[in-house]
């Protein structure tokens, strides 16, 4: 190798101490940017639970033109309220997915189809195998259903008395809320809270 070609190749290489502050540097980045993916990311999420509490509010209202009714046992006679807040909403999921045992979907309708994974008992965003359709971080939706036909829900499961949370009785036959991202309902603190919190509401 001739001595142009020598200097050459070592005027193109990089040294220890340049390749360490590159990597610093991308590392710089990488912690600059992370928390805006993670923002951009949570964003995404409550996104995806607004969306699946509007499906879940919209198959039970189709239900209930289809059968004059809604997916609940004649037994029910109030509101009622199904997952983390009251019993499993598994029964009420069957009849809207015409899956497993169902009673009162006789024309065996599909209300809403979403993805499942009964490997696990609550995967994110799927029905698991307790039945339930998990939100975005794998708690289960609480629904809660005008089971006694008010056309209302005559209490709101949040209590601000600044209507952040809407008004009482809700003037609806179904609502659904998510607890978000910490996974517990309401302001952290105050569980009867909406206002601040990271809840996903289907009322608003």
């Amino acid at each position: 190798m001739t001595k142009p070609e020598c200097r050459m190749t070592k005027e193109q290489g990089f040294t220890l101490i340049e390749l360490l502050v590159i990597i610093a540097i991308i590392a710089a980045l990488i912690g600059l940017a992370f928390p805006v993916f993670q923002g951009v990311l949570d964003r995404a999420k409550k996104v995806q639970a607004k969306n699946d509490l509007t499906q879940i509010v919209t198959a039970v209202n189709a239900f209930y033109t289809e059968y004059g009714r809604y997916p609940l046992a004649s037994t029910v006679t109030t509101d009622k309220i199904y997952g983390p807040e009251g019993i499993s909403s598994s029964t009420v999921f069957n009849e809207l997915r015409n899956a497993g045992s169902v009673s009162i979907n006789t024309r065996q309708i599909v209300f809403i189809s979403p993805a499942e994974d009964t490997s696990q008992p609550s995967p994110k965003g799927k029905v698991g195998s307790d039945g339930q359709l998990h939100d975005p971080w794998g708690t289960a939706y609480n629904v809660e259903i005008d089971g006694d036909y008010t056309s209302a829900i005559e209490t709101n499961p949040y209590s601000d008395s600044d209507g952040s949370a809407g008004a009482t009785p809700l003037r609806q036959g179904v609502i659904g809320w998510s607890y978000g991202k910490d996974q517990t309902k309401g302001t952290k603190g105050d569980s009867a809270k909406f206002k601040r919190s990271d809840d996903v509401i289907s009322w608003q």
